[in-house]
């Protein structure tokens, strides 16, 4: 079970992966912050039943750094105190007692070997691990929305193909590369279905042509970097007009561009309000965190 919070609001998501097959939304729910988050958990604690489930949260993008950097040549039980020292002039908090966590990045031939550090403040981790505790919620695992991202990306990769998916919240988007189930590139852009959906028509359409550009130049710049990794579409999550934007940005990349339809890669026959193409970007980070394998 997955429990974000998204300013006033907790998104729930319950998924399972059963053997061979897609996995299994079984619940997806959202419930407003209507005092503080502590007296919300508290109360989904009990209405939800969460004390049942293996629950996972997110940081908010304020709350931690994501960077990508060069993989220090020291045995994978070093690495953390090796970054330590590598970051510690890298980010704008203290890294001693920050909680790190490294992702591999593969590659292939002689190329150097980077990964993906994850970076947040002492304070931060505790509070949130505090907030459960309190609320007598088991927390397993706290992820970050580039990896709850990926979770959903994957499961529209086609075989030794890389995929493009770009998710557009009311707050920015953001883009990722995964291939075969690993996350090569994650990029933070500034526009919003919050944004697209306010504009009146000229200056929706710029802001499109625009996204287009930023993105056509990630993908120019990844087909460099990545010669190995051919690319072979673009999925887009928005909350606001799906299809639109999917229509605009396909007339202006060489990718072929689709909506990600979570029906496709699936099953959630008891929700029927998540066959909306927007519901299901509302939901895109819940369900992604819920679709974690790993603790």
């Amino acid at each position: 079970m997955s429990v974000v919070r998204h300013d006033d609001r907790i998104d729930l998501a319950h998924v399972i992966r059963p053997a061979g097959k897609p996995p299994e939304i079984q619940l997806c729910e959202s419930f407003r912050v209507e005092k503080d988050e502590r007296d919300a958990l508290s109360r989904l604690a009990q209405s939800r039943g969460l004390k049942r489930f293996r629950c996972a949260a997110l940081l908010g993008e304020a709350e931690y750094r994501l960077l990508q950097v060069e993989a220090p040549a020291v045995p994978p039980e070093e690495r953390v105190q090796a970054l330590r020292w590598r970051l510690k002039d890298v980010v704008d908090f203290p890294v001693d007692g920050a909680a790190i966590a490294v992702a591999d990045i593969p590659v292939e031939g002689s190329r150097q070997a980077s990964i993906f550090a994850v970076v947040a403040p002492q304070a931060v981790v505790g509070e949130r691990m505090a907030l459960f505790h309190g609320a007598k919620v088991p927390l397993e695992a706290i992820d970050i929305p580039e990896m709850a991202v990926r979770n959903v990306a994957v499961l529209f990769e086609e075989p030794n193909r890389g995929l493009a998916f770009l998710a557009l919240t009311q707050g920015d988007g953001l883009l990722t590369i995964t291939y075969r189930g690993e996350l090569y590139l994650s990029r933070r852009i500034e526009v919003s279905s919050a944004a697209l959906a306010e504009a009146d028509q000229e200056r929706r359409q710029q802001m499109l042509e625009r996204l287009a550009l930023e993105l056509q130049r990630t993908f120019d710049n990844f087909d460099r970097q990545y010669g190995f990794i051919s690319v072979s579409r673009l999925m887009v999550a928005s909350e606001a007009d799906c299809a639109g934007v999917v229509a605009a940005l396909g007339q202006n990349l060489y990718l072929p561009v689709q909506v990600a339809d979570l029906g496709q890669v699936a099953e959630f026959n008891a929700l029927p309000e998540l066959r909306s193409a927007e519901r299901q970007a509302q939901s895109l980070l819940a369900i992604g965190a819920a679709l974690r394998t790993e603790a």
